[in-house]
């Protein structure tokens, strides 16, 4: 067996342990509560999930749960995939729980990574646009995750505001973003929204030989099979293969 057969034998393990015991138990029925305690800041490694409170005209995505859209798959998703950075890499992640910041916290610079659920509903303040390109700067890196169709031109005029002299490119399969941890293959395998997903990246300077500084999993959701990897809702193939694109993100932004 090769270190790569290895280590997505063990990925397969751990999707089934990373969960608290809801395998086939279907969708969880729980209603929105709001921001569970965010993990005590102590330098160790959190997933950092960005709160943002205005909407595109005023429009809100609610979930099936009644969380806003920013807050989709929270906190499970959040949880899993540090579960499964914690098992396959030396990253010690806290595997407790996460954090919500915003955009305009001073607190978001505690962590080199964040993420941003459903950036189509994002429509940015300008102290958010001012903390959002602060953060880049000095080392960011954004994780843009589940939108689809109009949505990405909202996320496109957003991220024009925070830098108006970048624009994203698509990325393709040989960006190292896709080889830093696991060797994605094929950026066309998972389909949440019933059709081709793309991935797209800006970069500094605009130039794709320098540091990817934030990246849009566009028509795709990949929180969605995190969330639920532990309830026999999709095949565990989708699964392995979200936390693989997970994974490599977190180790990409860790390393560059």
């Amino acid at each position: 067996m090769t270190r790569r057969t290895a280590l997505t034998a063990a990925l397969a393990v751990a999707v089934m342990a990373a969960g608290i015991g809801a395998f086939a138990q279907g969708r969880r029925s729980f209603r929105w509560g709001g921001v569970n305690g965010n993990v005590e800041y102590d330098a160790k490694l959190t997933f950092a999930r960005v709160r943002f409170d205005s909407g595109v005209a005023g429009f809100s995505r609610r979930g099936s749960n009644g969380e806003p859209p920013w807050a989709h798959d929270y906190p499970t998703s959040d949880i899993h995939l540090m579960k499964i950075l914690n098992e396959l890499t030396s990253a010690s992640p806290h595997v407790d729980g996460s954090s919500v910041v915003t955009f305009d916290d001073p607190e978001l610079f505690n962590y080199p990574i964040a993420y941003v659920s459903e950036p189509g509903m994002w429509l940015a303040t300008d102290s958010e646009i001012e903390g959002v390109r602060t953060y880049l700067k000095k080392g960011g890196f954004l994780i843009f995750d589940d939108f689809r169709g109009d949505d990405w031109y909202n996320l496109e005029e957003q991220m024009k505001r925070v830098l108006p002299e970048l624009r994203f490119v698509q990325l393709e399969r040989d960006h190292p973003i896709f080889n830093s941890f696991f060797e994605i293959k094929d950026l066309h395998f998972l389909q949440s929204y019933n059709g081709q997903p793309t991935y797209w990246g800006m970069f500094e300077d605009n130039d794709p030989k320098k540091r990817l500084i934030a990246i849009a999993n566009r028509d795709n959701d990949l929180g969605e099979y995190w969330e639920f990897s532990d309830t026999g809702m999709d095949p565990v193939d989708f699964s392995n293969e979200a936390y693989k694109f997970g994974v490599n993100y977190y180790i990409y932004g860790l390393t560059r």
